[in-house]
């Protein structure tokens, strides 16, 4: 049975109990500030868990593309060298909300894992939960009772508090769960073992493994630990499919399934390495199997690598492919890119956004591999010096090694054995002490603390109203809570109905004013989404909750915001007509007072390009097109009129639509009724992100109006600056030619003295030796001498120039031997690093000349004794 049969009898299955198969939501999170990747089957369904929304559908099921890469067994520098655990990976699930539950979610994988995939059941044990005393919770009767229908009695272990009883979080739903093991050793393996499967259940054994886990929504941890039983029964279950695909094709790899093997293949054939020829090489080839899945699944929701929050989980995650290749198959050049068609062939089936998003994926990926190789490079030199300074330990600080680790990517055992190639070994001790500063740090950065919600009144499913209205009366406050939020405290309002946006779709969100109807007025300092949870971040909490309120948005400051917004679509309809169809919206951020947009372009805008762009989008604002926005389309209805949609995200079954003139899309932000009321807009840059990712910023209004005021009065003020002159460009050129001028005579009258200066230093040698030596212990112009030094280098023989001097408050070294002392073997770049410790510095240079600086001028004058003593 191929892995594609295995996904497709899964949720056949589970269509035929009368479950709606639903897509697979994006793997990187946008609303919901607890995650940044979807790593459970759940997460698409959390509001639902969570009370905020009423489901529509009371059964579903799915492949859910996952990302894990922290937590229980997902340690990311554990991934590759076990044959099971993964960064990505699917999830098959099946939910129930508030329809069935144990006994017919038991009965269901019973009937699937043996009847439809034919698992002998001998193989299979399941876990319940014996009861927690902490919590008041009893051995779950329930679950034990329906196992007993499929499995004896010792096949039926009883599981603790870690092992069965599921959390979403420190609070929220959760309940105890059921997870089904297998026991996939052969017979010879068990006989020599002589253990029962039983007793290796949640041991660890890479042979006696589970596939499936049933969870239990019953009931909901309160912040002050105890549980509160659910009013509805949900049920929530996941299983591994990579890992199901392994048993049942017979593997005990999941590496070895077709899951992986195609991948692994094309692997063996760009590295010339063959998959089971060796230890290292295997740990770098799952390595790179699985990491290249988690890459261009997440640059195909729309995350690219960067150096915060998920762009840098996914950065780290492709240097980590990229230094296995490097350092274990030779690869030094850029491979993981041609590893995407291959994907494709994979999973692109599956997962169409792959196929779609093929040329974005391998340039952004080729471009961070060219960038890290780099990297790398300098890193290695870097560790050179590190090793330089430790010569007399040959011992490496763990702080050195640590900042390889960090800023360069070097894994520990990468730093070690360059190390031990070279005669040194590593502080594991030190570097295990920074790298826990740093988990310290980013745990406090990260930590959240959320308190139980006061309710006020029952609801759910928030109505907005800012679409047609910026204030609204009569509005009921559901509940409140105070939230921690790296140290902060907030103070979170959820009302039954508001006008204020919450900040999604790259569009921040609303500020403004709560006044209860005792006339208390609560200040609204932003509005976020939590998931589908419209959420008002207040000042402070009211008086007296039950009270109505009225909401007023800041309109003014709304009316910015939206013209802004508006404005991408136009910008956006304006590239695809400059540039040509290809280009597609890969981000956005919009505020009041300007915006960016990210689109997909394989090269830089010229002068020309832009201002046509700023021309045409200026055109359509002058054309006062007004909003045409159709809210509750289908999105069969959608397409039909020409609304782009944008890859990455996730639309329910209906969608809004926003048409300015020309320009159509799927959009949930707030718009001006005209493009007119936009006013002017002034492109302020326009860069490069990303290989083909480029970034326009503009202005529109008043901020684009402010823009060429500012530029007015800086021409008004270079002419007067210039004498007053009408041709402002012409002056500028003159004056330029003049400056070319004295620059080229000043540089006459340096060369002059530093030839000067060339025949003072030779007149100054005193002989050592068989050497001549110039001993400088002050310089008034470092450059100069330098540059005497180097002509020096070349033309004298026997010469050595020793230089130790402060300029500027801080201590400087030169050292030179001339060209016949370096070709018998003299080194100017080691032996200043030597002295260069006395200043508490270091540099570096060329065997014939080097330089160093530091910070402690009170050792220039043992430097300069160590420098002369290597003549």
């Amino acid at each position: 049975m191929t892995s594609k049969e295995i996904r497709q009898k899964f949720l056949d299955f589970f269509a035929s109990k009368g479950h709606t198969v639903v897509p697979s939501a994006p793997m990187v999170v946008k609303n919901d500030p607890t995650l940044m990747f979807t790593n459970a089957g759940m997460n698409q369904f959390k509001d639902i868990f969570l009370g905020n929304v009423t489901p529509k559908m009371k059964r579903a099921a799915d492949s859910q593309k996952c990302l894990r890469v922290s937590g229980k067994h997902n340690d990311l520098e554990e991934v590759g060298h076990d044959t099971y655990h993964h960064t990505m990976f699917e999830m098959l699930g099946n939910w129930s909300f508030g329809d069935y539950f144990k006994t017919e979610a038991i009965d269901w994988a019973w009937e699937l894992l043996t009847e439809v995939y034919g698992i002998d059941k001998s193989l299979l044990y399941a876990t319940v939960f014996e009861g927690s005393a902490e919590d008041g919770t009893e051995l779950d009767e329930e679950a034990r009772a329906a196992w007993r229908k499929h499995l004896p009695e010792d096949h039926i272990l009883l599981g603790n508090k870690h092992d069965n009883f599921w959390e979403m979080g420190d609070t929220g739903p959760c309940g105890p769960c059921s997870e089904i093991h297998i026991d996939i050793r052969t017979a010879e393996e068990k006989a020599a073992s002589g253990i029962p499967g039983a007793e290796l259940v949640n041991k660890s054994d890479p042979h006696v493994i589970e596939i499936w886990n049933l969870v239990f929504m019953q009931f909901e941890r309160k912040a002050d630990g105890h549980l509160e039983s659910l009013p509805a029964k949900n049920i929530d279950t996941g299983m591994g499919f990579e890992r199901l695909c392994s048993v049942l094709q017979g593997k005990n790899s999941n590496y070895d399934s077709d899951v992986f093997t195609g991948m692994l293949a094309r692997i063996g054939e760009l590295s010339g390495h063959k998959y089971g020829e060796s230890k290292d090489t295997d740990v770098a080839m799952r390595v790179i199997a699985d990491h290249i899945r988690a890459i261009s699944f997440s640059i195909a929701d729309g995350q690219l690598p960067s150096n915060v929050k998920a762009g840098y989980v996914i950065r780290r995650i492709l240097r980590r492919a990229v230094r296995y290749g490097y350092t274990f198959l030779g690869s030094t050049e850029p491979f993981l890119c041609r590893l995407v068609p291959q994907l494709i062939d994979d999973m692109g089936e599956a997962y169409p956004e792959l196929k779609a998003q093929q040329k974005l994926i391998e340039n952004v990926i080729r471009e961070e591999e060219a960038a890290f190789l780099r990297t790398l490079d300098r890193g290695i030199k870097l560790l050179d010096d590190y090793m330089a300074k430790n010569v007399a330990t040959r011992v490496l600080p763990g702080v050195d090694a640590f900042v390889l680790y960090d800023t360069y990517g070097f894994p520990i055992d990468l730093t070690e054995l360059i190390a031990g190639e070279k005669g040194y070994t590593v502080d594991l001790e030190g570097f295990q002490v920074e790298l826990g500063k740093q988990k310290d740090r980013a745990r406090g950065a990260t930590a959240n603390e959320f308190g139980d919600w006061t309710v006020y009144n029952e609801g759910e499913d928030v109505q907005f109203t800012g679409y047609d209205s910026t204030e609204l009366e009569g509005v009921r406050l559901l509940k409140s809570r105070k939230v921690v939020q790296k140290n902060k405290e907030m103070l979170q309002l959820v009302f039954d109905r508001t006008p204020f946006y919450g900040e999604m779709g790259g569009e921040v969100g609303d500020t403004g004013e709560a006044i209860s109807a005792n006339g208390e007025v609560i200040k609204i300092l932003n509005t976020v989404k939590e998931n589908t949870l419209t959420i008002h971040i207040a000042d402070k909490l009211p008086a007296d909750g039950s009270a109505l309120f009225t909401l007023k948005v800041d309109a003014a400051r709304r009316a910015r915001i939206a013209a802004n917004h508006s404005c991408t679509h136009l910008l956006d309809e304006v590239l695809r007509e400059v540039l040509g169809t290809h280009v597609e919206q890969k981000g956005s951020f919009v505020c009041d007072k300007y915006f960016r947009f990210d689109f997909s372009h394989f090269e830089k805008l010229s002068d020309e390009q832009l201002r046509e762009v700023e021309r045409k989008v200026n055109a359509l604002i002058r054309a006062n097109h007004p909003l045409e926005e159709k809210r509750d389309a289908t999105m069969e209805e959608a397409q039909a009129m020409g609304a782009i949609a944008l890859f990455g995200e996730k639309y329910g079954d209906s969608v809004r639509v926003v048409k300015f003139g020309p320009s159509c899309e799927l959009c949930g932000g707030c718009h001006t009724g005209a493009t007119g009321n936009i006013g002017f807009f002034k492109i302020t840059g326009e860069s490069a992100i990303a290989a083909g990712i480029r970034r326009i910023e503009a202005v529109t209004g008043e901020e684009a109006e402010a823009l060429v005021y500012g530029l007015q009065d800086t021409v008004k003020g270079a002419r007067a600056l210039l004498g007053g002159s009408p041709d402002l460009g012409e002056a500028v050129r003159k004056m330029v030619e003049e400056n070319d001028g004295y620059r080229k005579q000043l540089q006459e009258i340096a060369k002059g003295k530093t030839l000067e200066l060339k025949k003072s230093l030779l007149a100054a040698a005193v002989p050592a030796g068989a050497c001549k030596v110039v001993k400088i212990s002050e310089c008034d112009d470092p450059v100069m001498l330098r540059d005497a030094a180097t002509m020096l280098q070349k033309e004298a023989q026997g010469l050595v120039i020793a230089a130790a001097y402060e300029t500027a408050g801080k201590p400087q070294l030169l050292l030179m031997y001339s060209a016949d002392l370096v070709a018998a073997g003299h080194n100017a770049g080691a032996d200043i690093r030597e002295a260069a410790k006395f200043i508490q510095g270091g540099g570096g240079g060329q065997p014939g000349l080097a330089t160093a600086g530091g910070k402690e001028v009170a050792g220039l004058a043992q430097a300069l004794e160590t420098l002369l003593s290597k003549i």
